[in-house]
């Protein structure tokens, strides 16, 4: 490898904002390198919306599930199904999904290599210096080295607490997590009654977290069984084994545990103003009490790719700030409302209750899922609305009926 290569674009991180983010530019005909490191995988229920397969143009072959009913178990095990009117959430697993995105951007002309970064620098001209080891999840490559190449422009897709994020973009200390643990288990050959593999199970209940919630989810051969907290005393590992004796599930094989961060809170800024530019979870783009994060990193790989295009183009820095003004634009809001329920609702177990109550009534269900398959927030209903704000009031004053 030459140290002098010099590219139009590196794109640091290979998960779906980066792999999304690096064929946005390929097929622009942009040079474009694909920096990933071998060997991870994030903790995800890979769940995916409608909407995403239609923008991103996800053949439904990539799927491992479909899930037509979403299951919200409160703390006093009250059960609430959701059904998925007309539709279904996709899910899939996210060691093949993600390897299929970077594939596909290769296709499109981008250079894969695998490797940790490790720092960006400036060369004497102004040009960007990215320095990394070439090496694989066990072991380093070619005896050790450490490779460097060039780059007009850089996107930092490398995850929550991007070391990116840290060496190049002013306010990357500002990001909020929660740290997320899932198991994924052989899904069992004779169901039992609390196991669907199209349903989604998600449990509000303080011994499984303090401040998110617990998740089993199907994977059609296997199953992802998780949880998320921000508290650093609360115990992920035992939290999930009694998620796993509540749903019935103890007894299945464990096939791997993982665990990660996620950010819950977009960083006020996602560019440094010359050359780099950040999206996914590196940009802190994960939706608030959902946690949801696979649509919302394509976009954001998509929407940084388009913005190094721009600077690309025109050779002005100010094109970088498009990302996150663009995505802001249209979820911001979205965001806000998100953040402030989970801060609110996720609270302690008696709100837990009354929360999982408040999903039972067809106004709040029918809004919530089609801002959810379809993200954005449904303004053609103003009289269910009105009805939603009046019995959110009602729960949170403590007059509804739980």
């Amino acid at each position: 490898m030459n140290d002098d290569e010099i590219f139009d674009v590196v794109v640091i991180g290979g998960g779906p904002s980066g792999a999304t983010a690096a064929h946005e530019l390929a097929a622009q005909g942009r040079r474009v390198l694909l920096l990933d490191r071998a060997g991870r995988t994030k903790p995800c229920g890979g769940a995916i919306p409608p909407r995403l397969m239609r923008d991103f143009d996800i053949p439904e072959s990539l799927l491992v599930a479909r899930a037509r009913c979403a299951r919200m178990i409160s703390p006093a095990d009250e059960r609430v199904d959701i059904p998925i009117e007309g539709g279904f959430v996709g899910l899939v697993d996210r060691d093949g999904f993600d390897e299929w995105l970077r594939e596909r951007a290769a296709t499109a002309g981008a250079v894969r290599r695998t490797g940790i970064f490790e720092r960006i620098g400036r060369d004497a001209d102004g040009v960007r210096r990215i320095h990394y080891a070439a090496r694989d999840a066990h072991h380093r490559l070619g005896g050790g080295a450490t490779h460097s190449v060039r780059a007009r422009c850089v996107v930092g897709a490398d995850g929550a607490r991007s070391e990116v994020a840290r060496q190049a973009v002013p306010g990357s200390e500002c990001g909020r997590f929660v740290f997320a643990y899932h198991e994924i288990l052989r899904a069992p050959m004779q169901p039992g009654p609390d196991y669907d593999g199209s349903r989604c199970d998600v449990y509000y209940r303080g011994t499984l977290s303090p401040d998110f919630y617990g998740w089993v989810f199907p994977h059609g051969d296997t199953l992802s069984v998780g949880t998320g907290s921000a508290d650093k005393g609360f115990s992920l590992r035992a939290a999930v084994g009694r998620l796993r004796q509540a749903s019935g599930l103890d007894g299945l094989e464990t096939l791997r545990r993982e665990g990660a961060p996620i950010p819950l809170k977009p960083l006020p800024r996602w560019d440094d103003g010359r050359d780099v530019v950040l999206a996914g979870d590196a940009a802190g783009v994960v939706a608030p009490a959902s946690g949801e994060g696979i649509y919302y990193a394509m976009l954001g790989g998509r929407l940084a790719g388009q913005a190094a295009q721009a600077y690309l183009a025109t050779g002005d820095a100010r094109a970088l700030g498009l990302a996150r003004k663009r995505f802001m634009r249209e979820h911001g809001r979205v965001f806000w409302i998100l953040g402030m329920m989970q801060h609110f609702w996720y609270r302690n177990d008696r709100r837990r209750e009354r929360f999982v109550s408040i999903c039972k009534d067809p106004d709040v269900q029918t809004l919530t899922f089609d801002a959810y398959m379809n993200k954005r927030l449904v303004r053609q209903r103003p009289m269910a609305h009105a009805r939603i704000f009046f019995k959110d009031m009602a729960h949170l004053l403590g007059l509804a009926r739980v």
